[in-house]
C-alpha cells in the first residue's frame, strides 16, 4: 500500500516505521520543519517535504498525524486533490466529521498508546480504534491497522471520545502524579528509581485485578491521622488541592458498592 505520512512527532515516527517494517511502502513524510521530515525520511527511505502542496496525489493512503486542532486545515487543503486515496488520522478526540465537506474517503486509524520518538514500543500490543465514511475504506483502513496491531476495533467517534479521556487519567494524570512524587523526593535528595518497583508492581497488579481491588493506601483505610500529617507536609497549595480530591475520590470509590 502506497502511504503518505503528514506529520513527524511521536506518533507519526512511531506509527510510520511500523507500517515500513510491516512492507508497507511509504512514499513522503510532510513536515512544517523540513528538517524533520528529512530525519523520518531517512530512517524511512522515502521523500521529505515541507509544503502540502508537494504531496503525492495518487497514494492509497494519507495519514495525518498532527495537533488536534490543525487537522481540518490540513485536510481542506489536501483532499480536493486527491485522486483515490483515503484520508485519515489519528487522534483519540477528533470526531470524522472533521472531514466531511472535504474528502471523499475518509477515516480514522487511532492507536491508543503513549509515544516518545527516543523510546522504542512494540506496536503489535497496541490497541487500534478505527472508523471510516464507507465500507471500502474502512476495508482499507483495516487492512493498514492490521498490518501492524494485534487487535484492531472499529468504534464510533463518540466512543473513541471516551476512550480518549479515559487515556488522559490513566496515562497522563498517573504520569504527573509521578512528577509530583519525584518533586516530593528531590526535597529530600532522594532517588525517584527508588520508586519503580513500586510502580512496575502497581502496574502489573492491574493486569490481574479490577483498579479497584487492587487500592491499597491510607485513603481506603480513611486514616485520617496519616493523611492530615501529609497534608501539613505539603507546601504546594495545588498539590494540596489534589491530595484533598484524590483522596475524597478514592475513599468515595472504594466505599461505593
Amino acid at each position: 500500500m502506497k502511504i503518505v505520512i503528514i506529520g513527524s512527532g511521536n506518533l507519526a515516527t512511531h506509527l510510520s516505521a511500523a507500517l515500513h517494517g510491516a512492507g508497507e511502502e511509504i512514499l513522503q513524510v510532510c513536515s512544517r520543519t523540513l528538517e524533520h521530515a528529512q530525519a523520518l525520511a531517512e530512517r524511512l527511505g522515502c521523500q521529505a517535504i515541507c509544503s502540502l502542496e508537494g504531496i503525492a496525489t495518487d497514494a492509497d493512503a494519507y495519514i495525518i498525524a498532527i495537533k488536534d486542532d490543525a487537522i481540518a486545515d490540513v485536510a481542506s487543503q489536501i483532499a480536493p486533490r486527491i485522486k483515490h486515496g483515503v484520508v485519515m488520522h489519528t487522534a483519540g478526540s477528533v470526531p470524522i466529521e472533521v472531514f466531511k465537506g472535504t474528502a471523499k474517503r475518509y477515516g480514522v486509524l487511532y492507536p491508543m498508546q503513549t509515544f516518545s520518538k527516543k523510546r522504542e514500543v512494540d506496536f503489535r500490543s497496541v490497541p487500534c480504534f478505527i472508523e471510516a465514511s464507507d465500507g471500502e475504506s474502512l476495508k482499507l483502513i483495516n487492512a493498514l491497522a492490521g498490518s501492524v496491531c494485534d487487535k484492531v476495533l472499529e468504534v464510533d467517534s463518540s466512543k473513541r471520545k471516551r476512550l480518549h479521556l479515559a487515556a488522559v487519567f490513566a496515562n497522563n494524570f498517573t504520569n504527573h502524579c509521578y512528577r509530583l512524587a519525584e518533586r516530593i523526593l528531590q526535597e529530600e535528595n532522594l532517588d525517584f528509581n527508588l520508586f519503580l518497583p513500586l510502580i512496575e508492581e502497581t502496574a502489573k497488579k492491574v493486569k490481574d485485578m479490577k483498579p479497584k481491588d487492587a487500592q491499597t493506601g491510607p485513603m481506603v483505610r480513611y486514616d485520617v491521622n496519616i493523611m492530615g500529617q501529609q497534608m501539613q507536609m505539603l507546601t504546594d497549595e495545588r498539590m494540596k488541592e489534589i491530595y484533598r480530591l484524590m483522596a475524597d475520590s478514592i475513599h468515595t470509590d472504594y466505599t461505593q458498592e
